[in-house]
């Protein structure tokens, strides 16, 4: 009977077997970045199990060494203190929490995404024979675009870079933030619309890894994976001039179509790149005719566009009813933008010289109060409660 419930049991093991299929990337690292944030992982890891073990352990030896049934026990219900027990509880988990603490300041500082590569490995420091690749990447909806400007082609869910090259990715997003991610290369980062982020990162073991989404984007998140090809020189070259062989050109109406949300979209490759598509994506104007945003902030920064900056503004095509919860413009749901600026004697023309409209222009300095009860706290002088007020007299003021 013994041997027939040690069988009994054996189906849940079973459960097991998809565990096979894991790949431990994040443990099995092929990047010198990738291979520090396993070292910091195993060392923090380490540490805590310094106390997490003997806690454990303890805690089985106390239940069964004071057990009721065990008479011999030592019972000193008058016990409340001991000096050594006490400096041994506190103090090393307190030394436990400086070490960490310091192994993540440093760690932390050391592996910013942001910070340029001080070393190809362990072994092999960086030099000026090691420039780096850039790579533009676009978080799409569900898709990943990269753009190599130096050699001037694109690639849709598959990248390919030389091992012991470090690699300088630049990141962006066209809709909702996302996070891009190559365990077995560099840590995560996100990416976000209408701004960069960096992620510097390299290879240093040739091979095919997985790059995938870990930020949940929505219904086609599932398949928002590419692939990752290290190579060495000859296998990268290779790569590029397959690219170039297969045709097509990645300009501002093909972006627009490949912008349009897809699943599942199988490894595409362009052969030409507009220059500044990605610089149109982070700026948010793909669109023809449509404003950048930093001509707008430009604009802004002179002043401000008036009634023209706030009709500069368009709604995504494949948007749900195109509307994202805004109120109704004036000109309707049809999508506009602001092409260009009008003069003054065009405004008056088009709003019929209203005089709600023709204002003085707005004046810039810094706001002040006019004749307004100055506030008063329980904690505030009642004659210095530092609040400044225009005086009827013109360019005078004086504080109350």
């Amino acid at each position: 009977m013994t041997y027939i419930r040690k069988f009994a049991r054996l189906p849940w093991l079973a459960l097991l077997i998809p565990l096979a299929a894991c790949k431990a990337e994040v443990l099995a690292p092929a990047g010198d970045v990738a291979a520090r944030q396993r070292d910091l992982l195993v060392i923090s890891t380490l540490l805590m199990l310094l106390i997490i073990v003997p806690v454990m352990v303890l805690t089985v030896v106390f239940a069964r060494r004071y057990r009721e049934r065990n008479k011999d026990a030592d019972y000193r219900p008058d016990w409340d203190h001991s000096t050594k027990l006490e400096f041994v509880i506190w103090g090393a988990p307190l030394l436990i929490i400086i070490t960490l603490g310091a192994l993540t300041w440093v760690g932390t500082h050391l592996l910013d995404p942001y910070r340029p590569l001080d070393r190809i490995s362990a072994d092999r420091p960086l030099t000026e024979e090691h420039r780096p690749l850039p790579v533009q990447v676009v978080a799409m909806d569900w898709k990943w675009l990269f753009i190599y400007p130096e050699q001037g082609i694109a690639s849709v869910n598959e990248m390919a870079v030389p091992v012991d090259r470090p690699v300088e990715f630049t990141l962006t997003s066209t809709s909702v933030m996302n996070a891009f991610y190559i365990p077995a290369m560099a840590g995560m980062i996100y990416a976000m619309p209408g701004m960069e982020t960096k992620l510097n990162g390299v290879f240093n073991h040739p091979g095919e890894y997985k790059g995938i989404a870990s930020h949940y984007s929505g219904h086609g998140f599932s398949g928002m994976h590419f692939k990752a090809h290290a190579t060495d020189e000859a296998g990268f070259d290779a790569w590029i001039e397959k690219a170039r062989a297969s045709g097509g050109t990645l300009d501002r109406p093909r972006y627009l179509e490949l912008e349009a949300p897809s699943e599942n979209v199988p490894p595409m490759s362009f052969a030409e790149v507009d220059p500044h598509l990605f610089q149109r994506i982070v700026n948010m104007c793909v669109e023809p005719g449509k404003i950048c945003m930093a001509e707008m902030m430009a604009l802004d920064a002179q002043g401000g566009t008036g009634l023209a900056g706030t009709m500069n503004m368009t709604r995504l095509t494949y948007d749900k009813d195109q509307r994202r919860g805004t109120r109704a413009p004036v000109l309707g749901w049809e999508p506009f933008q602001v092409a260009s600026f009008c003069t003054p004697e065009d405004s008056a023309l088009m709003f019929g010289k209203s005089p709600e409209l023709a204002r003085a222009p707005v004046d810039m300095t810094p706001m002040r109060g006019h004749a307004l009860t100055p506030p008063k706290g329980p904690f505030t002088p009642s004659q210095d409660n530092a609040v400044t007020l225009l005086d009827p007299a013109a360019d005078r003021a004086r504080n109350f």
